[in-house]
């Protein structure tokens, strides 16, 4: 079964936009999903930067109008010199902003177990923890939605076999063969390997570690409001920083290895101008990052109930209750 079974349950009944982008995994997933009879719209970034990249969207919208779908597609170019992760920064914003202003429950990738490798072993060579990892997990809560990857036990293999035998159109995406990209360097000279010769036993690690991972590892949350959370300090810098680490991620944003030194470095620090984290005393405070004018009673009772500085814009905005 190329589809996992617990995403299927978690996309059955709900409103799912699909990442789309008419390469081999988006466009299997596509009609894996029209298959199981799952309900779905899908949007697309054309960045312009290939001779396909017009006929990828073109394919978009014919495949919409063909089984009667919604279709989004955000226009762009890139001139930053970091371009995957400009690419990928303005890619989830637009699918964010698409799911806030039209309700969608959830948003589908089309990640597989090679791209779940790459990902290991490219943090398991910067030197990362077990929870970083195995980040990459195959349903994923955020603020304003679930991100699920049916996709994530199945190999590429098995994906471009399957668009084969049912005579399925894609593109390829010639940029994934340049190994200047570091994951392109790691999919060509291990992660594809690795499946292709141990594809059971590699599978079977990744539940194995994501069971350890939910038994070892809980956030510590002692309040949540809105987009607030106080959650309380361990003592130790490294679970710190792995549930500020969690915390960013369900809010939308992933830390760097420098950032989270940072975050430790300063203990009190505004992330990509957008979200404040403060770890003071004995709890640690994350939020979104506002400017706001607060009258003196309110900086006061702040001040009383040793709520750091950077957080309490947030608060004022909320209407926070100190009772």
């Amino acid at each position: 079964m190329l589809l996992s079974r617990k995403s299927l349950e978690a996309v059955k009944n709900k409103k799912n936009l699909l990442a789309f982008s008419a390469g081999v995994d988006s466009s299997a997933l596509f009609f894996l999903l029209l298959e199981k009879k799952i309900d779905f719209d899908i949007a697309l970034v054309n960045y312009h930067t290939r001779e396909s990249s017009s006929k990828e969207a073109k394919r978009a919208r014919e495949l919409a109008k063909r089984f009667q779908k919604k279709v989004y597609i955000k226009e762009t170019l890139l001139q930053n010199a970091n371009f995957e992760h400009e690419a990928r920064k303005i890619r989830y914003s637009f699918f964010e902003e698409i799911i806030t202003k039209h309700r969608y429950d959830n948003l589908l990738t089309a990640h597989h177990l090679n791209d779940r490798l790459e990902w290991f072993l490219m943090q398991f060579c910067k030197g990362a923890g077990v929870v970083e990892m195995i980040g990459f997990e195959e349903i994923e809560k955020r603020e304003r939605y679930t991100l699920i990857r049916p996709l994530i036990e199945c190999d590429k293999k098995s994906l471009k076999e399957y668009l084969d035998k049912n005579e399925i159109k894609y593109f390829i995406d010639e940029s994934n063969f340049d190994t200047k990209y570091r994951r392109n360097y790691f999919r060509k000279e291990f992660s594809n390997r690795l499946v292709d010769e141990f594809k059971e036993g590699i599978k079977k690690s990744f539940r194995y570690l994501g069971e350890d991972k939910s038994a070892l590892f809980k956030l510590d949350v002692i309040k949540k409001i809105e987009n607030l959370y106080i959650l309380k300090r361990s003592g130790d810098d490294k679970r710190d920083i792995r549930q500020i680490d969690k915390v960013l991620k369900i809010m939308g944003y992933i830390l760097s290895s420098s950032q989270r030194d940072e975050i430790l470095r300063q203990k009190d620090i505004v992330i990509a101008n957008s979200i404040c984290v403060a770890l003071h005393d004995k709890k640690i405070y994350i939020s979104p990052f506002v400017k706001k004018t607060m009258p003196k009673t309110f900086k006061n009772r702040c001040q009383k109930e040793m709520i750091p500085p950077k957080i309490r814009p947030y608060l004022y905005m909320i209407g926070y209750d100190f009772t």
